[in-house]
This record gives C-alpha cells, sequence and structure tokens, in this order.
C-alpha cells in the first residue's frame, strides 16, 4: 500500500490558522475538517495544496515542537523532569539504552518530515498554480523539514534521509547517511528558503528570518562562527524584528504574541478549536508542577545591580534570596513564596510536590486559571522557537567566537539586558574585555534569556560541557547528575532498529 492515503487524511483533518503569502491573502487555513475527500481527487487546486500545506503546519503541534517543547530543558542542568514524561530524570544519571529512550524525539521529526515529503511530491503536477507560489508554498515547506532533519542530528548523528516519500514500507529500511551530509542537506534546503520566503515580520508563516536562524544554529553547530555571525548581522540589519518591550514575560502569553515584534517562528494554536491538548502547558506545568527548576538555575540569576550572587557587592541577602534579582528570575520560575493567582486573586494550587522548591512560570497563564478537571480549559499559548533575543545572542556569540570582543558584541547583549522591565545594567565591557571571559558571560545570558524555552540541551552539547554542568546538580534523591550519551548522540530506538534492519545502532549502544 502506498503511504499517500494516510497523509492524505492527516491533510484534511488538520486544522489551524496562519496565512498565506500568496496574492490569496486570508486565513485560508481557518476551517473545518473535510473527511470526506478521496485521494484521486486531492491536488487539482490552489484550495488542496493549502490544505496540505495546513497539515505540515499541523505536525509541529507535535510533542516537543508544540506544547511540551520546555521539557527538553529538564534534559539539562535547568531543570527536573518531575514526572519522567520524557524519561529525562533516568538520561540525566547516565542511565540511558536502547530500550528507554523516548521514541518521541525519533519518531516525531520523521512523522513530520513524511508530511513534508508528501508535499513536496505532489504539488508540481497542481497544473492550477503557477510556479511563483508553488515556490512560496515549497519554501515553508524545505524550511520545515530542514528544522526537523537538522533537530535528528542533534540528538543522534548520522540519520536515515528521506527526500521523497517512500512508495512502500520495503523502501523505507535504508540506512543511516553521514552527519555531514544531512547537514550539507540541511543547509540546501534552508537556502532555498531563504531565497522564496518573504523579507517581511512573522505574522503566523515561516518568513525569511526563520529560516536564516535555523541556518544560523547549524553554522554554530557546526562552529563555523564567521558565517553564523553574518547571517544573524544580516537578520539584525533587516530592521523588520526588535526586543518586544511590553513585558518579558508577556512574549509567552496569546494575547501578546500575534504579531509580536520579537518572535521570528512559533508553533500556533487557536482557541477554541485548536487549541493545545488536555495536558498542555496550563495543565503540566501550572498544576502538574512538571518541569521542576533546579537551585543551580536559580542562583545563576544576577541580582538586580548586575553582580552575581556570590560577587563582592552584589548585595545579596540569604535571608530574602530572591528579592533585587534579576527581573527575569520571576517572570520565569515559580519562587518559595510566590504562588501562581486565580482572576479572583486566590491561590492556585499546584497538585503534586515540588521536589525541588520551584516551579515553571513562563508559559502560565493565569487568566486560564483554576483550571477545573470536570470541565475543559482551553489554552492556546503559541510555543516560541526562535525570537530575536536568540538572535542577538547568537550574533554575540559568533562574532566573539571569530573576532573577539568589539562594541557590536556589547550593543548586541545590552539590547536583550535592557529591555523595559528587566533593565540590568549594561554588560560590563571592562570586566568581560577578553573572548574567553566574554564567551562565559554570553553563555551565561543566553543560559538566562532562554530559560526553560528548550536551548540548553542543545546549547550544552554544541558546547562540549554537558557533562561537566550536569556535575554540578544533584536530582532530589541526592544523586550527582551525569552525562550517559556516548560519543554526545542518543541511542537509536530499539523498536527502529527491529524495524529497519539496515538502520544500525550508534556507537556505544
Amino acid at each position: 500500500m502506498k503511504f499517500k492515503n494516510k497523509y492524505i487524511a492527516s491533510a484534511l483533518l488538520a486544522i489551524m490558522v496562519v496565512t498565506t503569502h500568496t496574492s490569496c491573502d486570508k486565513d485560508f487555513l481557518d476551517k473545518n475538517p473535510l473527511n470526506a475527500i478521496s485521494g484521486p481527487t486531492f491536488w487539482k487546486t490552489e484550495t488542496d495544496v493549502q490544505m496540505s500545506l495546513t497539515a505540515v503546519y499541523r505536525t509541529l503541534q507535535n510533542n516537543f515542537y508544540g506544547a511540551r517543547k520546555p521539557f527538553l530543558d529538564s534534559y539539562s542542568d535547568n531543570a527536573l523532569d518531575r514526572h519522567t514524561f520524557f524519561g529525562f530524570g533516568n538520561y540525566t544519571i547516565g542511565v540511558i539504552n536502547p530500550s528507554n529512550v523516548n521514541t518521541a524525539l525519533y519518531n516525531v521529526p520523521y512523522s513530520g518530515i513524511a508530511q513534508c515529503n508528501y508535499f513536496l511530491d505532489n504539488i508540481d503536477g497542481v497544473t492550477a498554480v503557477s510556479q511563483a507560489s508553488k515556490d512560496a508554498y515549497k519554501a515553508d515547506v524545505r524550511f520545515i523539514r530542514a528544522m526537523y532533519y537538522f533537530d535528528l542530528v542533534q540528538f543522534f548523528g548520522d540519520v536515515v534521509v528521506y527526500k521523497t516519500a517512500p512508495k512502500t514500507a520495503e523502501e523505507a529500511k535504508i540506512a543511516k547517511t553521514p552527519k555531514a551530509d544531512v547537514l550539507a542537506f540541511v543547509v540546501e534546503e534552508l537556502d532555498f528558503a531563504i531565497s522564496k520566503l518573504p523579507a517581511t515580520a512573522y505574522t503566523g508563516r515561516a518568513v525569511k528570518a526563520s529560516a536564516q536562524m535555523v541556518k544560523a544554529r547549524v553554522r554554530m553547530y557546526q562552529q563555523n562562527w564567521a558565517d553564523a555571525a553574518a547571517i544573524t548581522k544580516d537578520i539584525i540589519d533587516s530592521g523588520k524584528f526588535s526586543i518586544y518591550q511590553g513585558g518579558y514575560a508577556n512574549l509567552f502569553l496569546t494575547t501578546t504574541q500575534q504579531n509580536n515584534p520579537e518572535i521570528i517562528f512559533s508553533t500556533k494554536f487557536l482557541a477554541p478549536n485548536n487549541p493545545q491538548g488536555g495536558e498542555g502547558m496550563l495543565v503540566e506545568l501550572g498544576w502538574y508542577g512538571a518541569i521542576a527548576p533546579y537551585r543551580n538555575l536559580v542562583d545563576d540569576y544576577e541580582m538586580a545591580n548586575g553582580k552575581s550572587i556570590t560577587e563582592a557587592g552584589s548585595g545579596y541577602d540569604a535571608a530574602n534570596p530572591y528579592d533585587n534579582r534579576d527581573p527575569r528570575l520571576k517572570m520565569t520560575i515559580l519562587v518559595p513564596g510566590d504562588s501562581h493567582k486565580n482572576p479572583d486573586g486566590s491561590t492556585f494550587a499546584v497538585t503534586d510536590p515540588l521536589l525541588t522548591g520551584f516551579n515553571q512560570k513562563k508559559y502560565m497563564d493565569t487568566s486560564k486559571l483554576p483550571w477545573d478537571r470536570s470541565k475543559i480549559t482551553v489554552t492556546d499559548m503559541n510555543v516560541v522557537h526562535t525570537r530575536y533575543a536568540e538572535v542577538l545572542l547568537a550574533y554575540a556569540e559568533a562574532k566573539n567566537e571569530a573576532t573577539g570582543p568589539d562594541a557590536t558584541i556589547y550593543d548586541a547583549l545590552d539590547k536583550v539586558r535592557t529591555r523595559t522591565g528587566v533593565n540590568l545594567p549594561p554588560t560590563d565591557r571592562t570586566k568581560y574585555n577578553s573572548k574567553d571571559l566574554l564567551r562565559e558571560f554570553i553563555r551565561h545570558e543566553r543560559r538566562i534569556e532562554l530559560a526553560l524555552e528548550g536551548h540548553r540541551y542543545f546549547d550544552l552539547k554544541r558546547w562540549g560541557v554537558m557533562a561537566a554542568k550536569l556535575a554540578n546538580v544533584k536530582n532530589p534523591a541526592g544523586v550527582t547528575l551525569s552525562f550517559g550519551e556516548k560519543n554526545n548522540v542518543l541511542p537509536f530506538p530499539q523498536n527502529e532498529l527491529d524495524r529497519n534492519k539496515s538502520l544500525t545502532q550508534n556507537a556505544g549502544y
């Protein structure tokens, strides 16, 4: 049986809202599901193309591309996977093998890739759509496919590459492609997307800067610092994005995410028809306290005067440890003495004990509280994948690695640190006056600014410091964390090896 039938069904059942880049500029994806269209009648009109594009974007709502993206920080020194939804509790004490690795880390990207391939394999046959419009649609899909493949490389190293949809299950059973070749393909895809996506602000569909920033991440992963610096500078110089001055915490709330000048790409949700699932952020982060930040992260937040809590003259008070701190601390983490509040002012009770004493606050929309298990509570915060603050931090890191400190690096850092509502002192240019010293400060600033957004795991791995950073943390059972990945890559899930005999396990597993 050909694979395409199930992808058609998925396309027809997908519902979400994005905007087009074509002359037909309307919310064409804001539709009820159509489930009575047969395969032979599909791929005839531009509406068919748009429906399939909807299905491609819909794959971004799954798992760690959707509401569970913050859980990736639980595979680092930032937080505890409180209920082992991903198994990160075992991974962070070095217990990882083909049988306990979470299959979502493998299956979710490949499911998205399958949808992308189905789209790309069929769009050229639609004669009702101009070539220019086809290229515009393809740019979205090739960008998303590239993002999926890059994440697979970061998780697993060499991976199986499908550039077209296999026609049969047997055709899908192929060997891995070397990591370098996969990354070359990713860059090729991104270059196409960069050339065809609109150089505009983000309003719901991928734009040029969305693809540029993923390419910058690839170059940073490859330690091609000059290229990464040039790409991020191009985004900065475009003037299409800026640091949002309406409140750091509001970046992660539905009411202020639409047309936000800082957001460059996100997974979109829309109430009431296309909200996050019942176990979305409101429930898992708030009700269950599923992500428990470690004190190691809390202690890394500076004082409001820009000094670390251990630095002379910081003013740190151990009796009141959360006072006069970097304001991002209490916008990101629920600290002891603080609480989520219901709209009527009463305290919202977390059901499960907070094993580290801390809870995630970022992405918690308290306007939706109190949560009632007997009712459907709709929550639809968009999950931010790329924002302008990351662009500035990436530029600072890449430029410092390429050429050492200069004024443009300090300026980029200060745009992040001095946003309205944070107002930290500018970077101390005398104190951080060498490449090595500035490197550590940039890494610190990146950890704080992007905390609990799903970046830390990938950062620690590409810096080669995961083991060292985990060794500074103990879990609630008193066990020192350790990094168990062999050669910095995860094992392939055993069921994938059983399914595809051409797939060989990563070394050491």
